[in-house]
């Protein structure tokens, strides 16, 4: 394992669990999405994983297989990190800061220019910062962690504040690094519609509790019960005839209805019996996946 806690637990007052027992698995070459709202504990984790908190007992931290504070502070030399929002200086070009933070870290011999071509900002190296817009200024502080050709990149919430366009742009960027140079990613987010479509592996954390941790394909089964929703013409003429085949579904409002099946091989089924009846059909759309996976089980949680 790339990265591996065990029984990590951390409270900054006596009795109040920020951390309870997280144990996470980030298997190497994968993407892993720490998921959870704000609050949750994950940035404490990545505090703790990468040595700016002090680890406290019980618990144990593991990078590359090896004890974390057996490895400080050589062990940063594999890995590159921005945690929040990055730091940077308005009066520097792009180009300026990859110097600067190789000088600072006395990495030599750097592909200045292979480094901008990866983040796509190679027309903008000369250009100062502070002319920069918030996915060009993620996209350096990517560049700068990957100074050192790091093993592992771990990320905080580096998606916050983009706009869709930047959102996209940032996960072509992670899923270029992660297939091409092989880079282990770690990224922690609350947008879980994005971390459905980026990542490989999740883990969720919810009240400093992990509440699940499995490969994106193993989440997705835990929720293989599809809801559809369909927007249909004179829905008071149709519901009845619908409930009598569907029994799981329910008005929305006068155009919309809710039906849950068994199973997506259900789906087929449901749009041909609606051409059968003659139903004016205006929009069938899937609803499910990830969101209201956590939804449903961060109201199992408060239930607890």
């Amino acid at each position: 394992m790339i990265i591996q806690t065990k029984d990590l637990s951390f409270s900054f007052q006596k009795g109040q669990l920020l951390l309870n027992k997280v144990s996470l698995n980030v298997p190497e070459n994968s993407i892993y999405g720490f998921l959870g709202p704000n609050g949750a504990g994950k940035s404490t984790t990545i505090r703790l994983i990468t040595g700016l908190l002090a680890e406290q007992n019980p618990g144990e931290i593991l990078l590359f297989d090896k004890p974390l504070h057996g490895q400080l502070p050589e062990v940063f030399s594999e890995i590159g990190c921005i945690i929040e929002t990055p730091t940077l200086y308005s009066h520097l070009t792009g180009l300026e800061h990859l110097k600067l933070i190789a000088k600072m870290q006395n990495i030599t011999n750097v592909a200045y220019d292979d480094i901008l071509h990866l983040v796509d900002l190679n027309h903008a190296k000369n250009i100062k910062v502070k002319k920069y817009s918030l996915g060009m200024k993620q996209r350096i502080s990517i560049a700068m962690a990957l100074l050192n050709n790091p093993k592992l990149l771990i990320l905080d919430e580096p998606v916050n504040g983009l706009d869709p366009q930047g959102i996209i742009e940032m996960r072509l960027l992670l899923q270029k690094l992660n297939k091409e140079k092989n880079i282990t990613i770690f990224i922690s987010s609350h947008i879980l519609s994005e971390v459905e479509k980026l990542c490989t592996h999740v883990g969720i954390l919810y009240n400093g509790v992990l509440q699940f941790e499995g490969t994106m394909d193993a989440l997705k089964a835990k929720n293989n019960n599809p809801a559809i929703l369909i927007e249909i013409k004179n829905i008071d003429n149709h519901l009845s005839v619908i409930q009598e085949k569907f029994s799981d579904c329910i008005q929305l409002n006068q155009k919309e209805l809710l039906i849950k099946l068994n199973n997506k091989e259900e789906i087929p089924l449901l749009v041909n019996f609606l051409v059968s009846q003659n139903i004016e059909v205006y929009k069938i759309q899937p609803q499910g996946g990830l969101e209201e996976w956590f939804i449903d089980l961060t109201k199992q949680v408060k239930k607890l």
